[in-house]
């Protein structure tokens, strides 16, 4: 089962609008396709993500421009999905977020 937490519709929804300023509608059917197969691919196998021991989260790269950043509760069985982060910005900002 895959939960996803509110700042992780937040930053979907922020990445997306992101990517159709920049670009254009096209680019965000792309991009929300490759979110919906990492997800498919996340369901099947919860550890295809990087492990980070300090921060207890997965990171899976959704694009170059895009990682998820994502958690596992082994008593429920699920997969915790926490936020989509452009991997240009600031590492420092991330940190913050993670560590709550």
């Amino acid at each position: 089962m895959i939960l996803w937490d509110e700042i992780a519709i937040e930053t979907l929804l922020a990445e997306s609008e992101f990517i159709l300023k920049k670009w254009n509608y096209k680019e965000v059917q792309k991009f929300e396709k490759l979110v919906s197969e990492r997800l498919e691919k996340l369901a099947l196998n919860p550890f295809v993500g990087l492990y980070n021991d300090e921060l207890n989260v997965y990171k899976l790269v959704i694009s170059k421009q895009t990682s998820l950043y994502y958690g596992l509760d082994e008593n429920s069985k699920s997969i915790n999905l926490y936020l989509f982060w452009n991997n240009q910005r600031k590492p420092k900002e991330l940190m913050k977020i993670l560590e709550r």
